[in-house]
């Protein structure tokens, strides 16, 4: 008989997080590209923080995957540890929009609500559609994982002294809850569990509150698991999730009787009364602890001291994590890694410049190569990241968006090859004697200084979609490397002609200016993945 219950329950908690996992990639893939920007927001204020975790974790129906994206970003350094407490606060408060909505009571139509979604899934006109369709059988799942919860626990409702132990020791609750939420390492499970046997009259108001308090510190397991292999201030902001949840238990424990007396008020039905007291905790656990993000976020680098901080080769974004928690974010995390990728190559732009101004020594060479070495490994990467979040699944929009990063990390990386040339050929030159001819050095440095600046431009226009940066190099800078190249070609083969110049130097120099003309085309294309995307932005607005 426990057996059988058993089993029904656990079938009942699958079909709910299955449902929420339906939902969430529903919600994710329509949200699409305003996903990816809302995203790109985490990293700013506290208070904003706060709002766009609470916006974030309602598409994507976890606190759980929020907190992993904010460990991860605090991680990479994209985020501090102030601005990390906003989010996980605003998680928080986002995860608890679930409850709200498993405390209608509209389970007897979770089964058409599956028979629409299904019907829409497979005959949809169009993928957002077939998604609408999946999101809404994930609906209809969500109420059916409920109502399967409530039928496999309903026998146990003359037996009520099992659970008098958690009314009578409140602590006992909190603790169930705490380690219940830790093993499905979902928080919107254990509180539909509750709400569950709550309906069915297992567990009073008194037993069910400190069962769903327990659930508020349980759900850090996340966090905690999140930060295992990470860096310091990673680790602080999983602890940050441990500390602000526990002491907003620990102050909820202790007005208890004033918490229940309050819920009671704001609802007749003990399901809304658990949702409710799932949302009044975490918004005023929030409205508490906000105005002291600075002062915890210090006592949390006392506990964990922040150490030293290293320097990192190779991809420095690319979280794995990410793609579990949410595609988009993912999506981001390229982004990052590909200004990382570019400020690499801008140094191998200084290198370059220095191996002309100054005779090219070892320890040149080892930072070019180093440097060669990173910005390879970075595209190889990417290209593999890409291909496993593509494997997740993603909207129309946010696939092309992380299309055009994947190439412009390929035309990275030739801008790379070019510079790695231009340092071999600079060697090359001195090797025969002395430098180019005055007009040659000053031709020569006239177009480098324009190149330089069309892949900075290039990248400036990408991180920031900026289409006016990217229009300027795609008529304007591009156009004028061409012109130099040419123009800079003909004077030095009429200074050929005329005996002013060595012919082995001169060969070298037509190879530095081709190389430099191809690295305006690679900014160029790059240049016109920016326009791209900006494209498809205001096509959705």
């Amino acid at each position: 008989m426990y057996g059988s219950t058993v089993l029904q329950v656990a079938g009942g908690v699958g079909l709910f997080l299955y449902g929420i996992k339906l939902m969430s990639e529903a919600l994710q893939f329509i949200a699409g590209d305003r996903m990816r920007h809302l995203i790109g927001t985490l990293t700013r204020t506290p208070l904003r923080g706060l709002f766009v975790g609470i916006l974030v974790t309602i598409l994507i129906q976890s606190s759980s995957g929020t907190t992993v994206m904010t460990v991860s970003f605090v991680n990479a350094a994209l985020m501090t540890l102030n601005q990390a407490i906003g989010v996980i606060m605003g998680a928080n408060i986002g995860t608890t929009v679930t409850a709200q909505i498993i405390a209608f009571k509209i389970k007897d139509f979770a089964l058409p609500f599956v028979a629409l979604g299904v019907a829409l899934a497979m005959f949809g006109k169009s993928k957002t559609q077939r998604y609408a369709g999946n999101g809404i059988v994930g609906f209809g799942l969500l109420f059916l994982g409920m109502q399967t919860m409530e039928n496999a626990t309903s026998f146990l409702a003359q037996r009520r002294d099992l659970f008098l132990a958690m009314e009578n020791h409140p602590i006992l609750g909190v603790i169930a809850g705490m380690f219940v939420t830790m093993i499905v390492q979902s928080s919107a499970a254990t509180i539909g569990l509750t709400m569950a046997m709550a309906s069915q009259g297992l567990l009073s108001l008194d037993a069910a509150l400190p069962i769903i308090l327990g659930d508020n510190i349980g759900t850090t397991i996340t966090a905690i698991l999140a930060s295992i292999g990470t860096t310091r201030p990673a680790k602080q902001a999983a602890v940050a999730h441990v500390l602000f949840n526990l002491f907003g238990v620990t102050i909820f424990m202790c007005f208890l009787p004033l918490y229940r007396w309050l819920l009671v008020q704001t609802a007749s039905d003990i399901g809304r009364q658990l949702a409710n007291a799932h949302s009044i905790f975490n918004i005023a656990n929030a409205v508490i602890f906000l105005p002291f993000t600075a002062p915890f976020a210090r006592l949390i680098q006392k506990i964990i001291p922040s150490g030293d901080i290293h320097k990192i080769q190779g991809p420095v974004y690319l979280d794995r994590r990410l793609i579990e928690a949410s595609s988009t974010a993912a999506v981001e995390a390229v982004k990052d890694e590909l200004m990382h990728m570019g400020n690499i190559v801008l140094n191998m732009a200084s290198i370059v410049r220095r191996c002309y101004l100054e005779k090219p020594n070892e320890r040149l060479q080892e930072e070019f190569q180093e440097s060669e070495n990173s910005v390879n490994a970075i595209n190889r990467a990417i290209s593999t990241y890409a291909s496993e979040i593509w494997q997740r699944g993603l909207s129309g929009e946010v696939s092309t968006v992380l299309g055009c990063y994947v190439n412009a990390a390929g035309d990275l990386e030739r801008v790379g090859d070019h510079f790695e040339n231009l340092t071999e050929l600079s060697e090359t030159r001195l090797d025969n004697g002395s430098h180019f001819s005055g007009q040659a050095e000053s031709e020569f440095w006239d177009m480098y200084d324009t190149v330089e600046m069309a892949v900075r431009s290039a990248l400036e226009s990408l991180k920031d979609e900026d289409i006016a940066k990217a229009d300027d190099i795609i008529e304007n800078v591009e156009k004028r490397i061409d012109v130099q190249e040419k123009q800079y070609r003909k004077n030095h083969i009429g200074r050929l002609n005329r005996g002013e110049c060595d012919p082995e130097k001169g060969v070298i120099f037509i190879d530095v200016l081709s190389n430099l003309e191809r690295i305006g085309d690679h900014s160029h294309n790059i240049a016109f993945f920016t326009r791209d995307i900006v494209a498809l932005s205001r096509k959705r607005t």
